[in-house]
């Protein structure tokens, strides 16, 4: 499924009437599991076991033992939507991972090609988000430098994108936010300029800043390039984030070929204590898909 699409159709069951008695529905101190990381579920994971109301899916969420929560749409919902979604992560205990900072240009050059009108646009976006980010307590973000530009060489392109994110980090730092660039497959997105782990990791060493780091999203990185673990190792210094889906499929760990127990094990004997975003799918339909996608996380949280 192309990201795009992907971030399209998290909002179909996100959507529905957030009512104030279910702040008050849920047991607070009950946690069914425990896990050693933060993996993150988004909005329509958990509806047939949660139901639709975003404040119970929250709940469920919290009940399951996941720690933290993310929603690439968080930054389109209304205020009221963000204030109750606050509340209650605040209230469970759950950490807000990343959402969209920024609209993305899918077919068209826009950081890539210093053009500075899309450049003023990309830095707009960026500073409305950091409302957004205090609002629901986010401290990432996430950003896709956009289409490559076919008519310069790459290295000026590379420059372009640079000076962007510097000036972009200089408007979040002070905030103490972060955005995460986000590296996307070639067979999935054909054409965008980021896609590789050490292209991600030498423009965040040039960006130079403690608020422009990689989101390595496993699903993205194993079509890409493989060799995942030395490639994190390579990259662990720029690693702000993680996202998770198993390929083929891009659904839970354990439907394809990746060793997510190993990667898992790894990434906590590095002491990681950030959040690792599960942006993939269901393998199974009905609440019986729902209770799989559980335990595959338990079952590769066993190590």
């Amino acid at each position: 499924m192309k990201r795009r699409k992907f971030i399209n159709n998290l909002s179909i069951t996100s959507v529905g009437l957030l009512s104030a008695n279910s702040l008050f529905a849920h047991n607070y101190n009950f946690q069914k599991n425990r896990f050693k990381l933060k993996y993150a579920p988004h909005l329509g994971m958990f509806t047939n076991s949660g139901g639709k109301d975003p404040i119970d899916q929250l709940s469920f969420m919290a009940d399951q033992g996941f720690m933290a929560f993310e929603d690439n749409r968080m930054k389109g919902r209304s205020i009221s939507t963000q204030n109750q979604m606050s509340a209650i992560m605040e209230k469970r205990n759950i950490e807000m991972g990343v959402f969209v900072a920024h609209d993305i240009y899918w077919q068209k050059p826009n950081l890539a090609s210093g053009n500075l009108e899309l450049r003023n646009e990309f830095l707009r976006h960026i500073k409305e988000s950091i409302e957004v980010a205090k609002r629901v307590n986010a401290k990432w973000m996430t950003v896709v430098p956009g289409f490559v530009d076919l008519r310069k060489k790459m290295s000026y392109q590379t420059a372009n994108v640079i000076e962007s994110l510097k000036q972009a980090s200089d408007i979040l730092e002070p905030h103490g936010l972060v955005m995460v660039l986000e590296p996307l497959n070639f067979r999935d997105h054909p054409g965008l300029f980021l896609s590789e782990s050490p292209q991600a990791y030498q423009i965040c060493k040039a960006v130079n800043s403690s608020s422009c780091k990689i989101l390595f999203d496993i699903y993205h990185q194993q079509i890409q390039e493989g060799n995942l673990i030395p490639n994190i190792e390579a990259s662990w210094n720029e690693i702000g984030y993680f996202q998770i889906g198993d390929n083929p499929g891009r659904n839970e760990p354990t439907t394809g070929e990746i060793n997510y127990k190993n990667i898992f094990k790894y990434i906590h004997s590095k002491g990681f204590n950030g959040i690792l975003g599960m942006e993939h799918g269901n393998s199974q339909p009905n609440k019986e898909g729902e209770q799989a996608v559980i335990d595959a996380y338990l079952e590769v949280d066993s190590f």
